[in-house]
C-alpha cells in the first residue's frame, strides 16, 4: 500500500469488542442473536441510550437505542448493522471461525467484515465521543438487527413494521457495504460508498416426474428436467452493461480523479483491482443456482427434484428480470418465490456524502469518495420504505493486495486491526461534525 496516513488515537477497545462479538456464534440459520444483542444493549446503556428490545421469536433479538446530539433541530442519523452472520464450516478455515483471534495484524472470524467489525466501530466511535465529554452533533439512532442474512423478516422488517416511529425523524442512514479503500494513484485513494443496492429475488424451482428404477429408461426424470432448466438459467446471456445513475456517477468520478476524460468504463473497471468484480456485477442483472436437491438413493429415480436460484436485479428491473428467468425455466418446472426485495437508490447529492468525504480526508489526505452500486442486499431494503436515504459506509483503510470482496461469506474472513482503528477515527470525526 502506498501513502498510508498516520493512524488516529482510537484505542484498542474496538479490537476487543470485535473479538467478543465474533466469539458469539450468531449463525443464521443455526444460532441466536440474543447474547450479542445483550452485549450491544449493555454498551448502549452505558452510553446513556434508552433501548427498545424486540424478540419476535425466542432468541431472535434486535435492539434500537437513541443518543442525544447537541443540535436537536437537525434530523436524526440512523446507524444500523445486523447481529447475525452466515454459517461457517470450520474445516474450510485456517483458524477457528468463531475464535476471534488476533493474528498477523488481522482479527479473524465469521463476521469480522460482515458485520461485527462494523458494530465494534460504531460503538467505539460513540464511546470515544462520550469519553471526550462530547456528543454527536445530531441525534443518533442506533439499530442492531437480527436475521439480515435470511432477508430480515425477524429483524428490520419486524422492527420497522412494529415501531416505525423510532425512525420517524431519521433522514439518512449508514449501514453496510461500503467505505473500503483502493489506491488509484500515488496521490489519490478511493473510498467507495454504496449509494444504491441491487434488488434480490430468491426462487425455488421444482420439477415433478415419474419415480422409478435407475436401470430403466425414464423420459419423465425430474432430475433431468430440472437440470435442463438450471442449465438454461446458468447460461443466460448477461447482455450489454446497463447504466444506472450510480454507476454512471462512479465512472465519471474515476475519470475526474484519474484525469482520463476519454477512458472507457471497461478500462476504468480494470483499474480497480479485486474490487472490479463487484463493479462489473453492478452493471448487469445476475443469477446463480445455489442449491440442488433430489433423490435419496443411487438406483432410484425420484419423483421430485428442487433447486434454489439467487437473482440480483438493477433498479427498474425488479419485476422484469424475474419474469425473464421464469420464462427461461419453462413450463415443465414450477417457480416459487422465496424472497423478493426491491432495489434501493439514494440521493447522489446528499450532504452526508460531503461530510463523509471531509471526515475521510481529515484522516487520510489521499481520500476521495466515489459512489457505487452494492451487489449485496442489506436492511436498507426495509429502512428505505420509511423514506430514509440509505448509504453503505464502514470506513476501512485496507491493504490494496487484500482481496476482501472474496472474504464476505467466505472462508478465513478477517479484517485488519488497523482498519478497525481507522474506522473508529473517521466515524468519530463524522458524528462530531455532521
Amino acid at each position: 500500500m502506498t501513502g498510508l496516513p498516520a493512524q488516529g488515537s482510537g484505542d484498542d477497545d474496538v479490537i476487543a469488542l470485535a473479538q467478543q462479538l465474533i466469539r458469539i456464534d450468531t449463525s443464521n440459520p443455526g444460532g441466536s442473536e440474543k447474547p450479542a444483542a445483550e452485549l450491544v444493549a449493555d454498551a448502549l446503556d452505558r452510553l446513556g441510550a434508552q433501548c427498545r428490545w424486540f424478540e419476535p421469536e425466542p432468541g431472535r433479538c434486535s435492539v434500537v437505542g437513541r443518543i442525544s446530539g447537541t443540535d436537536p433541530s437537525l434530523p436524526a442519523l440512523l446507524l444500523h448493522a445486523h447481529l447475525d452472520v452466515v454459517p461457517a464450516v470450520a474445516a474450510d478455515w485456517t483458524r477457528d471461525p468463531f475464535g476471534g483471534e488476533l493474528h498477523d495484524g488481522f482479527v479473524w472470524g465469521r463476521g469480522a467484515l460482515d458485520m461485527k467489525g462494523h458494530i465494534a466501530i460504531t460503538l467505539s466511535a460513540l464511546r470515544n465521543l462520550s469519553r471526550q465529554g462530547s456528543a454527536p452533533r445530531r441525534d443518533v439512532v442506533v439499530a442492531f438487527f437480527a436475521d439480515e442474512e435470511a432477508g430480515g423478516t425477524l429483524g428490520a422488517a419486524h422492527v420497522t413494521a412494529q415501531c416505525p416511529e423510532l425512525f420517524a425523524d431519521c433522514s439518512e442512514a449508514i449501514g453496510e457495504v461500503g467505505g473500503f479503500s483502493h489506491t488509484l494513484t500515488g496521490g489519490r485513494r478511493a473510498y467507495f460508498v454504496s449509494t444504491a443496492e441491487k434488488g434480490v429475488w430468491w426462487a425455488r424451482l421444482r420439477a415433478i416426474g415419474a419415480a422409478g428404477h435407475g436401470s430403466m429408461i425414464n423420459p419423465h426424470n425430474a432430475v433431468s428436467t430440472l437440470a435442463r432448466a438450471l442449465a438454461r438459467v446458468a447460461d443466460h446471456d448477461l447482455g450489454a452493461a446497463i447504466p444506472t445513475a450510480t454507476t454512471t456517477a462512479l465512472f465519471d468520478g474515476l475519470r475526474d480523479v484519474l484525469a482520463e476524460p476519454e477512458a472507457s468504463d471497461e478500462a476504468l473497471a480494470n483499474r480497480l483491482g479485486h474490487f472490479d468484480r463487484m463493479i462489473r456485477a453492478g452493471l448487469h442483472n445476475t443469477v446463480n443456482p445455489t442449491q440442488v436437491h433430489g433423490g435419496y438413493k443411487t438406483n432410484v429415480v425420484p419423483a421430485e427434484a428442487t433447486a434454489v436460484i439467487d437473482a440480483r436485479t438493477l433498479p427498474g428491473h425488479d419485476h422484469a428480470f424475474p419474469q425473464q428467468l421464469t420464462d427461461l425455466v419453462g413450463e415443465a418446472v414450477t417457480v416459487e418465490t422465496i424472497y423478493h426485495g426491491a432495489a434501493v437508490q439514494s440521493r447522489l447529492d446528499a450532504p452526508l456524502l460531503d461530510a463523509i468525504g471531509t471526515a475521510l480526508h481529515s484522516a487520510d489526505p489521499m481520500a476521495t469518495v466515489l459512489p457505487y452500486m452494492s451487489t449485496a442486499f442489506t436492511d436498507a431494503k426495509w429502512l428505505s420504505r420509511l423514506g430514509i436515504q440509505c448509504y453503505g459506509f464502514t470506513p476501512m483503510l485496507l491493504p490494496d493486495d487484500l482481496d476482501f470482496t472474496a472474504l464476505f461469506h467466505g472462508a478465513d474472513e478477517r479484517i485488519p486491526a488497523s482498519a478497525l482503528r481507522f474506522g473508529v477515527d473517521v466515524l468519530t470525526r463524522l458524528l462530531a461534525t455532521y
